[in-house]
């Protein structure tokens, strides 16, 4: 089928638009004909030209629509429209992405931390919970069931307190019925009461004004007696919070013992030589130096091991005895009646028996050894000796006193003299 050349040459010139090598003009002047196919040259250009405002766009396809110029791009007129990439857009898009890298290695951090403090805090509150669950579920047990750090006494074997979780608990265990409430108790309330009379003690004697060496001799024993009830209070009630508890405390109620023993010489040499000053200082420096070499080896954590016990015993047995010698200088020096009335050897006799009586009970733990699981809870050994310790302790309360009332009948001293003969006929008001 022949076609006219009209519709021939249109075909041609459609073919050659739709190049994309022709549509880009290879010098200005084949951009300047006026042939239809340069609105679409044109047209097409601007299509893929970036553009760098609406304005400027708008304003050229309104002048190529109103006028319908073919007039070529000047030349840098492509690059002055097209967006410019600088170094410094390269940085920042790089510095962008880095960034965003860093965000999500730092999320994953960040979730591994939160997962450790959800773990960390998960196992603090199921320990809470153990506690709570141990502090009001614990019961007493058997003996065979302790820990060797908690065995002291094969010859009780029932109600024996467990290792608790808490000193809270170790309080709280002092209103129940176990092998320590015994011994709680009895240095407890000896405690409080000593508190209460070294309270009135003090308040009268300021009152009265009296000589400021008796009350510190006065206070001396009063603080020995409150540190030796108070520590043995806190041993038997927190060493069973473990092994680290238990030697700490057990070192502060031997050393109670000790400062008991040295406070009770303190009055006593005090009022005994009054009137010789050497003799008295030379006493309390023995006496305090003894005292000294008992904290030292009562502070060591061999010496409170069960094995021990007996060397224990005989440790402050010794300790007390070393009154004897005061005590035979006194009565060497005046009659043995003035010994009796005015230095109240007496009553320091009676101490001193208690406290011999008792440490010998909890040495060879009479009478649980002769009925084993019969003394638990109540008079075991180690209860009878606190029980005669705290009487020892009021005994030489009263011997004091006694002295301490003698020294004030009998008034100053004579030269060079401790006592005088016609002291003996002084009667003491017990």
């Amino acid at each position: 089928m022949n076609q006219s050349p009209d519709l021939r040459k249109r075909r041609s010139d459609e073919e050659n638009s739709s190049d994309p090598q022709t549509l880009l003009p290879a010098s200005p002047q084949q951009a300047s004909t006026s042939s239809p196919s340069g609105k679409v040259r044109r047209r097409f250009k601007k299509k893929h030209q970036p553009r760098t405002s609406q304005g400027s766009d708008s304003d050229s396809m309104e002048e190529d629509t109103e006028t319908g110029s073919n007039q070529p791009l000047k030349d840098g007129q492509e690059v002055e429209d097209a967006p410019k990439t600088t170094v410094e857009e390269v940085q920042e898009t790089s510095a962008l992405k880095s960034s965003d890298g860093e965000k999500k290695v730092g999320s994953g951090s960040d979730s591994e931390y939160d997962f450790a403090l959800l773990k960390q805090q998960a196992d603090e509150l199921a320990h809470k919970f153990v506690q709570k669950v141990k502090d009001v579920t614990w019961k007493v047990t058997h003996h065979n069931f302790l820990p060797d750090w908690l065995k002291d006494n094969d010859y009780l074997h029932y109600h024996h307190r467990p290792p608790l979780p808490s000193f809270r608990t170790c309080f709280k265990s002092i209103f129940r019925i176990h092998t320590e409430t015994g011994n709680i108790w009895t240095h407890l309330l000896g405690c409080l009461a000593f508190i209460i009379i070294a309270i009135y003690f003090l308040i009268q004697s300021i009152m009265s004004r009296d000589d400021w060496q008796e009350i510190v001799a006065y206070m001396m024993f009063f603080l020995g007696a409150i540190l030796c009830l108070g520590f043995s209070c806190l041993f038997h009630t927190c060493y069973c919070h473990s092994s680290h508890a238990a030697k700490i405390f057990s070192k502060l109620d031997y050393s109670g013992i000790t400062f008991l023993i040295v406070g009770s010489f303190v009055p006593w040499l005090y009022f005994g030589f009054y009137c010789d000053n050497v003799t008295r200082y030379i006493y309390l420096v023995l006496i305090v130096s003894l005292g000294a070499v008992c904290l030292f080896v009562a502070l060591r954590d061999t010496f409170s091991l069960p094995q021990y016990r007996p060397l224990r015993a005989g440790l402050y047995v010794a300790l007390g005895l070393s009154g004897v010698i005061p005590a035979v200088h006194y009565v060497s020096v005046n009659s043995f009646l003035t010994a009796i009335q005015g230095g109240g050897l007496g009553w320091m006799i009676l101490m001193a028996v208690l406290y011999i009586s008792g440490a010998v009970l909890y040495a060879i733990r009479i009478p649980e050894r002769f009925f084993p699981g019969k003394c638990d809870i109540w008079f075991q050994s180690h209860q009878i000796f606190h029980v005669l310790v705290l009487a020892a302790a009021f005994v030489h309360y009263h011997g004091i006193n006694t002295m301490a009332a003698y020294r004030e009948q009998i008034g100053e001293c004579d030269a060079g003299q401790l006592f005088t003969d016609t002291a003996a006929t002084v009667t003491v008001e017990n």
